[in-house]
């Protein structure tokens, strides 16, 4: 901010005095001031004079290091400097190496989130490391973080909120959030059947009730998984039976808030048989990219969808999340993302304004610029007006139609009040290796207005966007510019479905601005009809691209407002303002409510034609979608608002069957306990349909990989199998003499039937041996070891195994001698002071993994003599804060029995991340214990079969 504490930061620099009283006063509202402009020649002076390292800094971090180094007090250079004088940056990378990560921790970065894919680190570094971090040649740019915001519409707004009650607390969240997950449990045991649950207005006004029930499909056979700020109240919402008890939430990716809770009750409300997955959006820009990926690639999901939008994300080239888009989507994925709440031209609600540069022949500053003319033909105007709502805290955003990387034309954005100085700016360089991107946060109140700079280059086609603000006419003259298309980022990917929202109850409860006229109202319990409007708030498009992701020009030559592709965002409409159980959204406005309805819809639609090409769903949703608004395609609500019913007609959606096979049980011919060389024994396979039809003609094909093991009969046939039943067959296996023990033999279930999912395999592994009675204990034995705050770097410590041979049971265990929920106890085997930060992960020898525990505990401190065992009656992920410090036996986050069938001896490892900031603590005494297998005399042992020792401590089960 350039006004008196800023003039106080230049004069100190040496580059300007101080203005005199009313010397900011312009002669007409949109001249830039005699002020303004020996503000905007000081501040080129600073970028005028950088080093090369300094080039390679984005220009508020610039003028805050400089700031700083003079010790001035009132720094307001745009900056978020924390109180220890530190700043949260991204360092973006010609590689993410060791090198690197070390070089910043020695600097004192705290490491908040890395991506070896991107090259990107996220990072909290001291202010005056910046410079030396920059000099590195492996450093191509250090930016401040990159900031997000999810596409919910408050009921109340931000200004209001700033300025109410004060933020909760780390303490009080963990408190309100474990009293949420004992209510819901306590409820959930005093209830003897199922208590009615919290159904969205969106299943009834989409009719995907009814649809359901015309076509018999639940979402079967489809994966949905969604992507927001978090999920806090999972837990608490499946103890409520309004989530399913498996969300497959990638560990360490939990993120922080309850967006994702609440997208993901709306998804499982209208498609209930889907399978659910979830990753955080917010850790960085580069980490939700990694997460798409990841959730395609690795959580196979069929549907996915997000309410997150960066600043950074550029509207004319799809930049490394829709990059990420693109992958998944390739890969056969439907990807829906929210349109976003930025407002729209039709309902004067837009902070919105593309086109090309106008030079307004007016130069600006000392050493070079002219400032953008926003009347174009119709006049001049350099200032684009706020509306008084818009000034404070808006984000507003300058792109321009440069490739990303490689932007040689150089504009800067500056902030100014209604007495004409300057209050906030962006001016980074680029000069040819650079994104042309500039981006400034508001202050200052009621007049505020924005200018463009070109301070060197040619013109260009430019977006300016204040994101939840608006452009609105000023009451000393000035015209508000503003055009369609505020759409932008991933969710204008060309195979990303972007939504917009439409209330399907209740009108959302309070104008935008105030004087705004009253928001629509749905239609609940009716269903959506031509008559629906679209909410004020839902963003308008169409959005002109002029590069391919790799930064090809789409129209070689033309980057002006005739070139490039023209893509119809967004494509169809779907509900908002709708009831969930989650705390704070209820209701849940926004298009972050609206895309996982559409995204649900799509699930049902997968799950009703199984392998049905992405481009034949995109069909049907938007030649089915219900025309609202203006006539046809419109740039509000694209097709207009989709119908399950009419969608599940179109493609001829019909219920279908899932056989899948279920673990076998085994019986021993000799009637042992256990499958032993040369034996042969009975499989008993269950075969369970899980799916919405009938399965009939059903069939099992059971082979085996292993060398030297028969299977009899290789099929046998199952019949009809209706859905929600078993069916059962017996199968005999031979084991040669020569199978090795502990090594297990591998089954392999094809089940065939009538219909599109057909057939399904299975894959099962049967332990050969008995299962020693004997646990072996191994400890780790080193120093205490200090987990790192909020840093995916965590810490690890190493467990030697010697002596057991092949694992037949394992369990884990958090051990300590006096068990206390004090600060910093050194007598627990975890010492931490808010153990549902943490996420720990035990790692096999084989490079095998197993969650043991994912931020589950709240606020709750240290975990002592705790047993993490498959058979432990109860899961770890039900503990609130009250149990601390934790102690007793308890299912870990995922099976260990994952880690079992393999040699055991080597180094295990088990490693803790703190995934959120605050909290610290230590790894002080962990142990492994491990059983093998019980050797058989050597008269009975193969001749190639060597016995394994018992090198180390045993005690009996």
């Amino acid at each position: 901010m350039l006004t008196a504490g800023a003039a106080a930061l230049l004069a100190a620099l040496g580059l300007v005095s101080p203005p005199a009283a009313g010397a900011a006063t312009a002669s007409t509202p949109d001249a830039f001031t005699a002020t303004a402009q020996q503000q905007i020649a000081a501040l080129q002076a600073i970028k005028a004079g950088r080093t090369a390292a300094e080039s390679k800094l984005d220009s508020q971090l610039l003028v805050a290091g400089k700031a700083a180094a003079k010790q001035l007090t009132a720094l307001q250079s745009g900056a978020t400097v924390s109180p220890a004088g530190t700043v949260l940056v991204d360092i973006r990378a010609s590689k993410v190496s060791p090198d690197l990560l070390a070089g910043l921790t020695k600097a004192g970065a705290g490491i908040r989130a890395v991506s070896d894919r991107y090259g990107s680190v996220r990072a909290e570094v001291p202010l005056d490391k910046l410079g030396e971090i920059a000099a590195r040649g492996d450093v191509k740019r250090v930016e401040q973080a990159d900031q997000a915001m999810t596409a919910r519409e408050l009921a109340t707004p931000a200004g209001d909120r700033e300025t109410g009650v004060p933020a909760e607390t780390k303490q009080q969240k963990a408190d309100r959030l474990a009293g949420e997950l004992r209510q819901a449990l306590d409820a959930k045991a005093q209830r003897s059947a199922v208590a009615a649950t919290v159904t969205s207005e969106g299943d009834r006004a989409h009719n995907a009730d009814l649809a359901r029930q015309q076509f018999g499909v639940t979402g079967v056979g489809v994966k949905a998984c969604a992507l927001s700020d978090g999920v806090d109240s999972l837990a608490a919402s499946q103890a409520k039976g309004e989530l399913p008890p498996n969300v497959d939430v990638i560990p360490g990716q939990e993120g922080d808030g309850n967006e994702g809770t609440a997208m993901l009750e709306i998804i499982h409300d209208l498609a209930p048989n889907a399978a659910l997955g979830f990753a955080t959006a917010f850790n960085s820009d580069a980490s939700f990219a990694d997460n798409i990926r990841k959730l395609r690639f690795e959580s196979h999901c069929d549907v996915i969808v997000d309410d997150v939008l960066y600043f950074k994300e550029s509207p004319f080239q799809d930049w490394i999340i829709a990059q990420a888009v693109n992958d998944v989507t390739a890969d056969g994925a439907l990807y829906f993302s929210s349109a976003g709440n930025e407002g729209n031209v039709a309902d004067g609600t837009s902070g919105h304004w593309e086109g090309d540069f106008a030079d307004s022949g007016k130069p600006i500053g000392k050493f070079a610029g002219t400032a953008h003319n926003f009347a174009g033909a119709a006049g001049t105007q350099i200032f684009e007006p706020l509306s008084a709502a818009s000034g404070s805290g808006v984000p507003v955003t300058l792109h321009w139609s440069d490739p990303l990387g490689a932007s040689s034309n150089d504009y800067d954005l500056y902030l100014l009040n209604s007495a004409g100085a300057v209050v906030s700016f962006s001016q980074n360089v680029q000069d040819g290796t650079q994104d042309p991107y500039e981006r400034i946060t508001t202050q200052g109140g009621a007049g505020l207005r924005l200018a463009i700079v070109k301070f060197s280059g040619q013109s260009r086609y430019l977006s300016l966007s204040a994101l939840r603000g608006r452009f609105t006419d000023s009451a000393d003259g000035l015209k508000a510019y503003t055009t369609p298309g505020v759409t932008l980022g991933h969710s204008a990917a060309r195979a990303a479905f972007s939504v917009a929202a439409a209330p399907a109850a209740k009108a959302f409860g309070r104008p935008l601005e105030q004087g705004d006229p009253a928001n629509p109202a749905g239609p609940y319990p009716g269903s959506f009809s031509g008559a629906t409007k679209a909410e004020r708030f839902s963003s308008d498009g169409p959005r002109r691209v002029f590069y391919e992701a790799d930064g090809r020009p789409i129209t070689p030559g033309n980057v002006s407002s005739t070139g490039g592709e023209v893509r119809q965002k967004p494509e169809i409409t779907a509900a908002d303002g709708v009831t969930t159980s989650v705390s704070g959204f209820n209701p849940f406005f926004g298009t972050s409510a609206a895309a996982p309805h559409a995204a649900a819809i799509a699930a049902l639609v997968l799950s009703g034609n199984p392998g049905l090409p992405p481009a034949e769903v995109r069909e049907a949703l938007i030649n089915t979608a219900v025309d609202i608004e203006a006539a046809g395609r419109d740039n509000l609500t694209g097709a207009g608002v989709i119908l399950a019913d009419k969608v599940l007609a179109y493609t001829g959606a019909s219920p279908q069957p899932l056989a899948v096979a279920k673990q076998p049980t085994v019986t021993p011919a000799d009637g042992g306990t256990a499958i032993d060389p040369g034996d042969t024994a009975k499989v008993t396979l269950p075969v369970t349909n899980e799916g919405d039809g009938t399965a009939v003609s059903t069939s099992v094909v059971l082979t085996s990989p292993t060398p030297g093991v028969t299977v009899a009969p290789r099929s046998k046939s199952y019949g009809t199998i209706s859905p929600g039943q078993t069916g059962v067959n017996d199968f005999t296996i031979t084991v040669p003499a020569s199978q090795q023990l502990g090594v297990p033999v591998v089954l392999n279930a094809r089940v065939s039937f009538a219909g599109a999912h057909s057939p399904t395999t299975a894959t099962f592994s049967l332990p050969v041996g008995t299962p020693s009675p004997v646990t072996q204990d191994f400890a780790y034995a080193g120093a205490p070891v200090a987990i790192p705050d909020n840093s995916p770097v965590g810490a690890s410590v190493t467990i030697p195994v010697t002596g057991v041979g092949r694992a037949s049971r394992v369990t884990f265990s958090v051990d300590g001698t006096t068990c206390s929920a004090e600060p910093n106890a050194t007598t627990v085997g975890l010492n931490h002071t808010y153990v549902g930060d943490l996420v720990g992960t035990l790692t096999a020898p084989s490079g095998a993994k197993a969650t043991v525990f994912q931020r589950n505990g709240g606020s709750g401190k240290n975990l002592c003599k705790v047993v993490f065992a498959d058979n432990a009656a109860a899961a770890f992920s039900s503990v609130t804060s009250a149990n601390a410090p934790f102690t007793g036996s308890w299912r870990p986050a995922s099976p260990l029995g994952g880690l079992t069938g393999v040699v055991a001896d080597g180094t295990w490892t088990f490693s803790v991340v703190d995934a959120a900031g605050g909290d610290t603590g230590s790894i002080r005494a962990v142990a492994l214990h491990v059983n093998g297998y019980v050797q058989q005399p050597a008269a009975d042992r193969p001749s190639n079969v060597r016995g394994a020792t018992n090198n180390g401590p045993v005690h009996p089960l």
